[in-house]
């Protein structure tokens, strides 16, 4: 078995948005010949229509390569709409739903593989509150009902289906932000790895990496393709390439001088396929 996928994530269409790095992506994306494509969230900088349309095409243009799976962000949340009223609580996504379909955490069967997008982005909620409040709409939460859908769906799956979990927000602390996405993030960290995912796709903290949970869940957090990429530096997508025994994550640098994204770094880690040996990580540059 070999499959491929593309990882992208936060475009933040809007004043953000890098439109030469999307119309690159654009571009090099039917190269790159992946079986599936994941956007991890973002589409917006302020959950506007004419953010959400942009999105909207962007997701045209890359499904002409393959199947998009999509999931929510922070920014996609209309949060303003009846904070802490949960019985009102689906007008937060009214306009995300209109653009990109009714289901929040969407599944993809694949013969290679079983992809289960679950749902961190809520808004102002109980469940996302810090004592910090510049957290106050940005941290997310996984919710024990997302978590047990997934990992129902990973049950499923069967033994040659590699099991890839998405979320929006950041389940590992950003090298230069410090932060972590997730609010309660070390109880979120033991659902994932209690959930049977072998692979992490999430965003939000807009510096790429690609590092082991736990050592055994593998992690993909891809960059932004906007103006707002962490300390300067050049934006960045992951494809992610799965074997028998591997898993391994390319990283396509932007290179603003030719402006084109570039391939750089590869880290690759060993599958523990559900065994109780952890996957081995190597970095190639």
């Amino acid at each position: 078995m070999s499959f491929s996928l593309i990882h992208l994530s936060d475009p933040h269409f809007g004043k953000a948005a890098h439109l030469d790095q999307i119309a690159a992506v654009e571009e090099l994306v039917p190269d790159l010949e992946p079986n599936v494509i994941v956007v991890s969230g973002d589409f917006t900088q302020r959950a506007r229509h004419g953010e959400f349309q942009a999105g909207r095409s962007f997701v045209r243009e890359l499904e002409r390569t393959a199947p998009v799976l999509t999931i929510h962000g922070n920014h996609d949340v209309q949060w303003w709409w009846r904070p802490f009223i949960p019985f009102a609580s689906g007008g937060k996504y009214t306009k995300y739903k209109q653009y990109f379909g009714p289901v929040l955490g969407p599944v993809l069967q694949m013969p290679e593989a079983i992809i289960v997008g679950v749902h961190t982005a809520h808004g102002v909620a109980w469940g996302s509150l810090t004592w910090n409040p510049r957290d106050i709409a940005t941290k997310g939460h996984l919710p024990k009902s997302e978590i047990e859908r997934a990992r129902q769906a990973f049950r499923k799956a069967s033994p040659g289906q590699a099991r890839i979990l998405v979320v929006h927000h950041n389940v590992l602390r950003g090298q230069l932000s410090q932060r972590m996405g997730l609010a309660r993030w070390r109880q979120a960290q033991r659902r994932i790895v209690h959930s049977g995912a072998e692979l992490v796709l999430c965003g939000h903290d807009h510096q790429e990496c690609a590092e082991l949970l736990d050592g055994r869940v593998v992690v993909s957090c891809a960059g932004t393709l906007s103006a707002r990429m962490r300390g300067g530096r050049p934006s960045v997508f992951h494809r992610i390439v799965i074997d028998e025994r591997s898993i391994n994550v390319e990283l396509y640098r932007w290179d603003n001088s030719r402006r084109v994204f570039r391939r750089s770094d590869i880290h690759a880690f060993a599958r523990s396929r559900g065994t109780s040996d952890a996957p081995v990580a190597t970095s190639v540059s």
